[in-house]
């Protein structure tokens, strides 16, 4: 396996980083800027470029390009597999589908012998990540693993896009399979927040809209914590995830992150599900503590043991972690650099996380969490 790492120039066209060229990739994955991802340009320079190889990208809420955060930018991975095979299927978003349905599609879509890995861009607001997940696991064998993460569109929370050998778009989820019996795949994810506040009962909720806590309209209570903070919701709720258990005592934890509100009925929509009768308990950050986060999942995916061109490693970290870090958001990519080296490394800044969870082992939806898949290929 050999990949080369791809940055977007102002002027608009594609350089590789370092002088690194790559020829006959048979994937090409990119993340851009919500304007460039909108931009039919971006993608058509790229696939003049790269007229063979599957395409396949998404907006994002920053952009991650080897040990840099970046900004109204965008950034490539071209990878060429010497002993797998790639392919990919996309379906649109049906307005009222439950997602699970969409999940599944794709999953009978993608298994076939030797079936490694998916990864899955989805658009960030008109799916329920959760959801789809719960469609799309039920019809994969148990040790394919599946990573990946929601289209970001920064702190707006207005359009998010997906693209699969086309321009990004709207409504979009796509899935890449990778197969192959040399094809080695390495994960992590931590989250480094800090709980605070008392733990409250999850009394009313549907799917991922979350009614009443304690029995009491969630979008006030949460109101109440946030203060001034308020006027600006849904986006200042990104520096105040809910941290959800089965029970309060219980060693497995998701966190989710608000991505809308409703006035009307006082609920509050998340990027996943919320059950009732979980626990809830608000999250606040500490920039040392997400860098921790960070170093915790690059020592999970096992970077350590990998350096060179013949990896790529995909890091999705959640907007929230970058709103709250601002200028020290480089830190954590630092951080992952410093204890792997130099594994080229593309990634972005997500409305929702997809890796297996580091205590059951399951792939889930997270939120605010830093994720990293190690792609390589065993001799």
């Amino acid at each position: 396996m050999r990949s080369a790492i791809l940055g977007y120039t102002p002027a608009g066209s594609w350089t590789f980083e370092s002088g690194a060229s790559m020829d006959a990739p048979q994937l090409v994955l990119w993340f851009g800027a919500p304007e460039i991802a909108a931009d039919p340009e971006a993608y058509a320079s790229l696939r003049a470029l790269f007229p063979d190889a599957l395409i396949a990208g998404c907006s994002t809420g920053g952009e991650i390009l080897n040990d840099e955060v970046l900004d109204a930018s965008a950034v490539a991975a071209a990878v060429h597999l010497e002993k797998s095979q790639v392919r990919a299927v996309s379906e649109n978003v049906v307005p009222g589908e439950d997602a699970r349905h969409l999940g599944e599609r794709l999953a009978r879509a993608l298994v076939a012998p030797e079936l490694r890995a998916v990864y899955v861009l989805s658009d960030g607001l008109q799916v329920n990540g959760a959801a789809l997940l719960d469609g799309l696991l039920p019809h994969l064998p148990d040790d394919v693993v599946v990573t990946g993460g929601l289209a970001g569109d920064g702190p707006h929370f207005v359009s998010t896009r997906v693209g699969l050998d086309g321009p990004p778009v709207e409504g979009l989820v796509a899935a890449i399979g990778f197969y192959g019996r040399h094809l080695r795949v390495g994960w992590g994810s931590a989250g480094g927040w800090d709980s605070f506040g008392p733990q409250r009962v999850i009394t009313r909720s549907s799917g991922n809209v979350l009614y009443k806590l304690d029995g009491a309209p969630a979008l006030e209570l949460y109101k109440r914590y946030l203060g001034e903070a308020a006027s600006q919701l849904p986006g200042s709720a990104l520096l105040f995830p809910l941290v959800i258990r089965p029970e309060p005592d219980s060693p497995y934890d998701i966190v989710r992150t608000i991505v809308g509100v409703n006035e009307d009925n006082q609920s509050l929509v998340f990027a996943g599900d919320i059950p009732e009768g979980w626990s809830a308990q608000l999250m606040r950050g500490v920039a040392d503590n997400l860098v921790d986060g960070a170093i915790r999942a690059a020592r999970q995916a096992g970077m350590a043991s990998c350096e060179g061109s013949d990896a790529l490693a995909l890091l999705v970290s959640c907007i929230g972690r970058k709103l709250m870090m601002g200028q020290r958001i480089s830190d954590e990519v630092e951080a992952i650099r410093d204890e792997w080296g130099a594994v080229p490394t593309i990634g972005f800044y997500s409305y929702g996380e997809i890796c297996p969870h580091g205590f059951t082992g399951r792939c889930t939806l997270h939120n605010q969490t830093m994720t990293i898949t190690l792609l390589r290929e065993s001799i």
